[in-house]
Parts: structure tokens; C-alpha cells; sequence
């Protein structure tokens, strides 16, 4: 006997022969959908955050064909629908403040429409972390296909980073030792081709760990978005989502806590950006898994950061991905004894299987754990009176010898207060002074802003100095770099203590023993505390919403009432 074949949950909107089924087919129809696509084969959900004003994502609507190619080559229905789309370089005040309300939108889409199963097409910074937190609360087969980052930037006969080169390029004009016009004529060739950020930067990071989870195919994290390859992926995902649909396999059984810890542990190999914490911690909260600062802390420990690529080191995605990729590095740490082999993936295969023999073909962009770019990559998490929740730190991006430090604060209230001051000539700050700016987190700006990386005074740059501590509530841009201690919990809008820092408070950093201490006695920080008044909320509008209902950093800025799985039940009638 034949097995009976499974009924999907679109059935219950294009299966049998009543009224609300004629409806739903009828309308359908009206795209010159043949009749017998409706005969109980399963329909993918194609969510993409295609758009013009992102333009990380301005080619993926090219990449949803290749989709669709696979989807109907594998018996399935593709049907392609909009979500919000997050772009980074354009959105004010900052495209964090909407990442939970994109991913809103992705869970009722989802849920709302007969969707079996969903390829999600992302690649700008928090449209991963968006998609992947909408379709973790429905809980529905997914695969994640990333958009691939631009080709090498090019200026004058060297390679240039997105990103990066901006923040290098930017300090070189304040510093005197870059025109003007130089700095002008580097924007075209900075960004040549469609894809996201060819730097280790977030998109970069977020398109690593989507393939380190195994919610994207192999290959996903570095294949250049012009690459014929990136569609080959893309095609291939269409033809699998059917068969995970056809063998009920979810996300949440793809998204276990092997699968997370396995993720830190590339993220720290790979010296992948801080917001990786803050996205990661959502979307596994999202699915049902408690993932904390202190995971991170000790996956990260002894992690090695082997992937030499800017903002950290020397190279680009372009060359990673011809070095051999994620499974190359994959591969480094499963030989060490660093991997979780049998964690699933949507492949089909382990992530033992996927990474078994992977080769490296240079060891230059790749380097053997034994000679690393940085012996402790992980991500850092520090704790003390300054940050008692927790703040974070990427120690391949910092200097050495800042991260242990004892120094005078110079304090900006806000970013404001920052651009007003930094440049002061009459600003009393030297290299030893630690730099804090405040009200830039979750509440704060609102949306937790890339301005924690602070710009150094053009008068210590003229001096040379290439680094300071700096320390804020804030997040990074991961395409910067520097000893900058974010994150910090809870935020100087919430009252935490980082609120009532003053100019000249001496401030230890300390990074080996995990700590950051404001040190200010007790009974100081008490009489700062009556005399401190928050900030005004913003009063009505979705900013409102964000700044009653968003959690955190240590919880991942999620809002309140969207953590953990609502799932996707059949929805009553609309008629």
C-alpha cells in the first residue's frame, strides 16, 4: 500500500469544492495560475525584503526566479510576497528601531496566508535577524537564502572594505592626511556591484551564521551576490523547501541549542560583528531556546579568530569565499574538537557531513587555528558595577594594549552632545582617557544605534593616536573596529548606572578578568541617582511601542510580548 499523502496546511484554504475554496482559488487564478496547482502540492511562501531604498537587497528579486525555478522543478506552488525591508545605509534613526516590527510583519504573513513552507530572501544587516524572528514564531519548514556580498571594492590599486574604509578614510580627512576630493572619489569604487557589505560586517556576519546554524544551504555565507553561483544556491533552496515541507521538517528542529552554540563558535572564528549577540539571542529566544551573554561568553572562550578578513585583518568576502568559505572554517574548528557534528541542517546532511574533507585553498585569508589572526576571538561579555547585565566586546577588532585599562571618563550625553564636543580644541581628553557616551541604546535613541564606535578627536589623530576605550549603550557598525565596550546593560535611558558617569570618573577595563568598574564609591553613585531624571519618552506612534514593550540588550532588544513560538495554526474565515 501506498502511504496517504500528508494534507498540507494550504489545504484548508484551496482544497475541496465549497465557497471559500472557490474564493481563494477564483482569485488566485487571476495571475494565469493553471487549475491543477491547487491539487494539494505544496505552496512556498517566497518572503522578500527586495527594495530600492535597501540596496543590499536591490538585486533579490532576481534571486526569488531562481527560487521559483527550483519550487516548481520539485512539485511545489512559489508565490512570492513583500515584507518590510530594513536598508541600513539609508534608514533614520536607525534600521535597528524596526527590526522586531519587519519581523511582525514576516509572522503574520506567514500565518495569515496558506504558506506550507518559506525561502527567506535577506542580506542587509537586520533583515537575517528579522526574517529568521518572524518565521522561528510560526515554526514552519524555512530556509534562509542570503543575497551574497558586493565584489572587492577598488581605489587606486588596493582593495577597499565597505564600511570599513569609510570610518579609515573619514579619520585620514580629519587627520589631514587625505583630500577631500580623494575621499569623494573612493565612494564608486567602494560599492561596484550588487550584494551587501564585503566586509566581515553584520550582513556578512548574519549571512555566516545563517549557514553555521544550517538554516541555509552550503556555501550560503560567502558566494558573491553577482556570482552565477549565488542562483545555483538559491535554485537549489526552491528545490529543497519541498521536500522539507513534504517531510515536515521545521525550523525548530533546525534551530536547536547544539545548533546556536555551534554558530558562537564560528562567530568567534570567523571575528564576526558584536550585533551577532543581540540577533542571535532573539531569533533562538524566538524558537524556543534560552541563549544568554553568558552562552556567549563561554562558547567564545579559547575560540580563535583565523578568518583575516577587515574590519579585523587584511581581505574581503570575495577572497574568503575562493579560499574556501564558512566550511572551510568549519572544518578548522571540527578538527579541534570545537564543533557539534551531528546538529541537522536543511540540506538534509549534518554538519559533520557538510564540512568533512572541506579544503582550504589559502591559508593566508584562512589561517590554521595555530597561527591566528587573534588567539581570543570570541566575543567578550564584561560585567561589574558599570554594566551589571552585561557588555560586550570583539577583541579582534581591539588593541591589544588597551584591553586592560584604567583611564579618566570624557562623557557625551548623547550623540548630539557627541558631535558638538569631540572636536573642541579646548576638549580635555588625552590617549588614556576612555570616551562614554550615553542614551544611545534600546530606549534611548531610540533603536540602539551603529554610533558607539565614536570617532576619535581630530586632535588625537593629527598626534597619531589610532585607538582609545570607548564605552557606550549603543551598538557598532560591524564593518568599524576598535576597543569599544557596547551593549552596556542596562542602558543610561533605563537608569542604568552608565546614566550617572561623570567627566573625570575613572573607569577599569578589563578584559581577561571580564570586568567593567565605574570607580565611584556607593554612597556617590546614590546621590547622582536622586538628582538624575530620565529621559521623555516619545509619545505616541510605533516609537512609542518600541520604547514601553523592547527588552534589553543582555535579552536580545526583542519586544516583551513576540518572545517564544506562537506556531502557524489554521486561522478562522474571512468570509
Amino acid at each position: 500500500m501506498t502511504e496517504e499523502k500528508r494534507k498540507l496546511r494550504s489545504a484548508a484554504w484551496f482544497g475541496g469544492e465549497g465557497k471559500n475554496a472557490f474564493m481563494h482559488r477564483s482569485w488566485m487564478k487571476n495571475q494565469g495560475i493553471p487549475g491543477d496547482e491547487f491539487d494539494g502540492r505544496p505552496v512556498i511562501g517566497i518572503c522578500n525584503t527586495w527594495s530600492e531604498l535597501t540596496p543590499c537587497n536591490a538585486h533579490l528579486r532576481g534571486l526569488a526566479e531562481h527560487v521559483k525555478r527550483g519550487v516548481y522543478e520539485a512539485g511545489g506552488l512559489p508565490l512570492e510576497f513583500p515584507v518590510m525591508s530594513l536598508g541600513e545605509s539609508n534608514m533614520r534613526p536607525t534600521a535597528m528601531l524596526f527590526r522586531n516590527l519587519a519581523s511582525m510583519d514576516v509572522e503574520e504573513s506567514i500565518r495569515a496566508n496558506p504558506i506550507d513552507g518559506v525561502i527567506l530572501l535577506a542580506g542587509c544587516d537586520k533583515t537575517t535577524p528579522a526574517l529568521l524572528m518572524g518565521a522561528a514564531s510560526c515554526n514552519l519548514p524555512t530556509i534562509t537564502v542570503s543575497g551574497g556580498p558586493m565584489l572587492n571594492g577598488k581605489f587606486r590599486g588596493q582593495d577597499i572594505g565597505s564600511g570599513t574604509h569609510v570610518w579609515k578614510f573619514a579619520e585620514e580627512v580629519k587627520a589631514g592626511r587625505m583630500p577631500v576630493a580623494d575621499f569623494l572619489a573612493a565612494e564608486q569604487g567602494q560599492s561596484r556591484s550588487a550584494g551587501s557589505c564585503m566586509t566581515m560586517g553584520t550582513a556578512s556576519t548574519m549571512a555566516s551564521m545563517v549557514e553555521a546554524l544550517g538554516i541555509g544551504m552550503p556555501d550560503n555565507a560567502a558566494i558573491p551576490a553577482v556570482d552565477s553561483r549565488r542562483g545555483v544556491l538559491a535554485h537549489l533552496a526552491g528545490r529543497r523547501i519541498v521536500d522539507l515541507v513534504n517531510k515536515d521538517v521545521t525550523i525548530s528542529q533546525i534551530l536547536t541549542k547544539a545548533a546556536f552554540e555551534n554558530a558562537i563558535r564560528v562567530n568567534g572564528a570567523i571575528g564576526g560583528s558584536t550585533n551577532a549577540v543581540l540577533h542571535l539571542i532573539a531569533i533562538a529566544r524566538r524558537v524556543g531556546v534560552d541563549l544568554s551573554l553568558d552562552d556567549w561568553d563561554r562558547l567564545g572562550r579559547g575560540i580563535p579568530t583565523i578568518v583575516d578578513l577587515m574590519p579585523s585583518g587584511r581581505f574581503l568576502m570575495e577572497d574568503f569565499y575562493y579560499a574556501g568559505g564558512l566550511a572551510a572554517v568549519m572544518a578548522s574548528l571540527d578538527g579541534a574538537g570545537l564543533l557539534q557534528r551531528d546538529v541537522m541542517t536543511v540540506s538534509g546532511k549534518t554538519i559533520g557531513e557538510l564540512v568533512d574533507g572541506a579544503p582550504n585553498y589559502n591559508h593566508e585569508v584562512i589561517r590554521p587555528l595555530e597561527n591566528p589572526l587573534t588567539e581570543e576571538g570570541g566575543i567578550s561579555i564584561l560585567r561589574g558595577n558599570l554594566a551589571p547585565n552585561g557588555a560586550v566586546i570583539k577583541p579582534s577588532a581591539a588593541t591589544a594594549e588597551l584591553m586592560q585599562h584604567r583611564g579618566k571618563a570624557v562623557v557625551f550625553e548623547n550623540i548630539e552632545h557627541y558631535y558638538a564636543r569631540i572636536d573642541d580644541p579646548n576638549l580635555d581628553i588625552d590617549a588614556s582617557s576612555v570616551m562614554v557616551l550615553k542614551n544611545c541604546g534600546p530606549r534611548g535613541y531610540p533603536g540602539m544605534a551603529e554610533v558607539g564606535n565614536m570617532p576619535l578627536p581630530a586632535k588625537l589623530l593629527k598626534q597619531g593616536v589610532s585607538d582609545m576605550v570607548r564605552i557606550s549603550d549603543a551598538r557598532m557598525s560591524g564593518t568599524a573596529y576598535g576597543t569599544v565596550v557596547l551593549h552596556v546593560a542596562p542602558e543610561a535611558a533605563a537608569g542604568g548606572v552608565l546614566a550617572l558617569v561623570r567627566d573625570g570618573d575613572l573607569i577599569e577595563l578589563d578584559v581577561a578578568g571580564r570586568r567593567l568598574e565605574l570607580l565611584v564609591p556607593d554612597e556617590e553613585l546614590a546621590i547622582r541617582r536622586r538628582d538624575w531624571t530620565p529621559p521623555t519618552p516619545p509619545v505616541g506612534g510605533y516609537q512609542s511601542l518600541y520604547v514601553e514593550r523592547v527588552l534589553q540588550a543582555d535579552a536580545g532588544c526583542d519586544f516583551d510580548f513576540l518572545v517564544g513560538r506562537r506556531d502557524a495554526g489554521i486561522p478562522r474565515h474571512s468570509h
